[in-house]
């Protein structure tokens, strides 16, 4: 049982869906993927890691992609030289946004919308690896990855209404508030402030802090973990984790009542029985 045939597709045109990214390469950020655990590096570290309009359509490209990968089963998202991204990139977007016309302005701000859409829809676990600065879209990657690990010098900054516009960037109204709560998310996108390490464990931004020399290996080793789990369970898990916002109590355990009758399909759910009987670790295949 795969993905695919969950969803009732023909085996030969599911078999055509599927992409091996291992050997992606990537031309406006850092991706490679060891042991089925991808890592994107944005490495701009001279400004900080910022994104342009080419780095944003590309990982919406790639996210996108992930949804048909069969060789990467966990991402790990982190940024060069000791910051993880400063946001939209000042010159190159910032700029001539201010010169465009609303429909232009709109395509925009759905493309960058459409990052986010992508990295909730792969099955894949997203874990980010924040150090130093992490504002505005970089603040909103984080927040749309699945996991977080920070460290005490990490400055989280939503600061949209800095610059003038509003706090509902790229979903952040609808996430953030389910991350940390209305109230402490209401304080962030009003303010704009930045949100210390400690601060940001705290509050459950961050799941825990590292020391910022071992944050990316420790995320890696989170998302190495991840990636030799029930693969196939655990994109179910992060599609439920996600739709569930909009289900009443009734409809959810439906819904999950009928998601987990898909897994105990699953050889994963049948390794695992075999393996309990006999007195051994499960090795899943992710099938």
């Amino acid at each position: 049982m795969n993905q695919e045939s969950a969803a009732g597709l023909d085996p030969a045109l599911a078999a055509g869906n599927r992409q091996q990214l291992a050997g992606y390469v990537a031309r406006h950020f850092g991706w490679s993927v060891q042991a089925s655990v991808a890592t994107v590096t944005l490495n701009r570290p001279e400004r900080k890691n910022p994104l342009t309009f080419d780095s944003y359509a590309e990982l919406r490209d790639l996210f996108g992609r992930l949804r048909y990968a069969t060789d990467v089963h966990a991402v790990v998202v982190t940024g060069e030289g000791g910051n993880f991204c400063s946001g939209g990139d000042v010159h190159e977007i910032i700029g001539p946004l201010v010169r465009l016309a609303a429909p232009e302005l709109l395509l925009f701000t759905r493309m960058t919308g459409d990052l986010v859409k992508a990295m909730r829809a792969c099955p894949q676990p997203i874990v980010a690896a924040v150090d130093g600065v992490c504002a505005g879209a970089g603040a909103i990657v984080a927040m749309a990855s699945d996991l977080r690990l920070g460290t005490a010098r990490s400055k989280t900054a939503f600061l949209f209404n800095r610059v003038g516009l509003a706090g509902c960037d790229m979903g952040a109204c609808a996430i953030l508030p389910r991350i940390i709560g209305q109230g402490r998310a209401s304080e962030l996108l009003y303010t704009g402030r930045s949100l210390g390490g400690e601060e940001g464990e705290r509050w459950g931004f961050f799941n825990r802090l590292c020391e910022p020399e071992a944050v990316l290996q420790q995320a890696q080793q989170l998302a190495a973990e991840l990636a030799a789990g029930p693969t196939f369970a655990n994109g179910i898990t992060k599609t439920m984790l996600h739709q569930e916002w909009a289900m009443t109590l009734e409809q959810a355990i439906e819904a999950e009542a009928q998601a987990q009758a898909i897994c105990m399909l699953t050889g994963d759910f049948r390794r695992a029985y075999e393996a309990f009987v006999g007195k051994r670790r499960p090795v899943f295949e992710g099938n």
